[in-house]
């Protein structure tokens, strides 16, 4: 490409940029509470006890709610520790200056433990490979001390060393010269299933690993295995870890947590609750409006037919926003402080709601998809369980379409 086609690109890009920070584009967007998420974090930190290191988990874009802006503000409320997953989601937070440890959650590719020394990434480590490689980097760059943190399988099934090639692993890092163990975690895979035997088994298991990290004459600054369901219910996972404990909330930053369960049914209240509020509302504003007959069908297929003179409501977002199609003829958004019900299938860019008997319903008018106003919530567990789902996704699946505009 010639100087003057690159000159060409740059100078459309920012043409392109200028002309949408002054023209009103489609009017779907998310509002994110940064005061929220800030007063959710002190809420989590004075939950487990300032003796407690909280790792704030940022990764897939902070659940969909904007990694640079959250870590920002939560690195500024005294987070010394963010999770992500991998090193693709720690460049970012580096560029825009996060200066907070960084772990990385699902430890790292070959031949990107060089970047991980250069940005002070403490990438979670259980292959002797990460050890032989993140070792020949650590000491190619002059690196005396390069954190890790040893990642145990106590009986989910994904990542992490057995406790039978724990001893193997150990020896790896007490040979490694330029390498020092900060942390040991694993991770539960009930901890919202209050009777789950699992729970226990795990607990024992990482017991049996930290036995033996003492035994090899290792000290982790850090032990962890609590993510945000074990944070609520169950403290026996964080507060016996002898002064050098962490905790992984995630969703609960954000403002949810999955509901507990205990003999296949749900439990609450008591100790099983946390007082965080959803940071993220999701709003649009009504396109159109439209009347109908009787016996008229709407949308594609004609999933949903009047069955009287109906007031209809056209609304720019669909499952190209992240809108999850599951809730066609299910879920319901808030209009003039009125819960108005989606008709027919969402489709990709467009929404229908029946907005009959409304008073003053116009077109422009603030519709909430995901939020609360005067009383009356909408949230991402209603969604998850029309769908099918779980808040996380439903969170993390808000497309990039969707502008995020950050509140203080």
């Amino acid at each position: 490409m010639g100087v003057r086609s690159a000159a060409a690109i740059i100078a459309r890009v920012a043409t392109t940029a200028e002309i949408l920070s002054r023209v009103a584009t489609r009017p779907t967007w998310a509002e994110v509470s940064l005061a929220t998420l800030r007063q959710n974090f002190r809420t989590v930190q004075k939950h487990v006890g300032a003796n407690v290191t909280v790792c704030a988990v940022v990764k897939a874009d902070a659940y969909g709610h904007g990694a640079v802006e959250c870590s920002r503000a939560l690195e500024a409320e005294g987070a010394r520790w963010l999770g992500v997953t991998s090193l693709d989601e720690a460049i970012p937070l580096r560029d825009a200056g996060i200066q907070a440890n960084i772990l990385l959650m699902t430890g790292f590719w070959r031949g990107e433990e060089a970047e991980i020394v250069r940005l002070r990434l403490a990438p979670a480590v259980w292959e002797l490979w990460h050890i032989e490689s993140l070792e020949r980097a650590a000491a190619g760059l002059g690196v005396m001390r390069q954190p890790v943190h040893l990642k145990v399988d106590t009986g989910m099934g994904r990542l992490g060393v057995g406790i039978d090639q724990l001893p193997a692993v150990l020896d790896a890092i007490k040979s490694a010269k330029h390498l020092a163990l900060d942390g040991l975690s694993t991770h539960l895979a009930s901890s919202e299933i209050m009777d789950a035997p699992s729970v226990a088994e795990q607990a024992g298991a990482f017991e049996i690993a930290r036995r033996m990290v003492r035994e090899a004459e290792l000290q982790p600054a850090f032990v962890h295995m609590a993510n945000t369901g074990a944070v609520i219910s169950r403290p026996e996972t964080w507060s016996n870890m002898n002064g050098n404990s962490m905790v992984r909330p995630g969703v609960a930053l954000y403002g949810y947590y999955l509901p507990f369960q205990r003999a296949g049914r749900e439990v609450s209240g008591g100790t099983l609750r946390l007082a965080v509020k959803p940071i993220l509302t999701w709003k649009t504003r009504i396109l159109s409006l439209r009347d109908f007959g009787p016996d008229q069908a709407l949308g594609y297929n004609g999933t949903y037919v009047t069955k009287a003179a109906a007031h209809v409501a056209v609304l720019p977002v669909g499952y190209a926003d992240g809108y999850n199609r599951q809730l066609s003829n299910r879920g319901r958004v808030i209009v003039r402080e009125h819960y108005a019900p989606i008709v027919g299938s969402i489709s990709m860019d467009l929404t229908l709601v029946d907005v009959t008997g409304i008073p003053g319903v116009s077109v422009g008018d603030e519709v909430i998809l995901l939020g609360t106003s005067d009383g009356m919530n909408v949230d991402a567990l209603e969604h998850a369980r029309l769908a099918n789902s779980s808040p996380y996704e439903i969170l993390c699946n808000i497309s990039k379409r969707v502008p995020r505009r950050y509140v203080s």
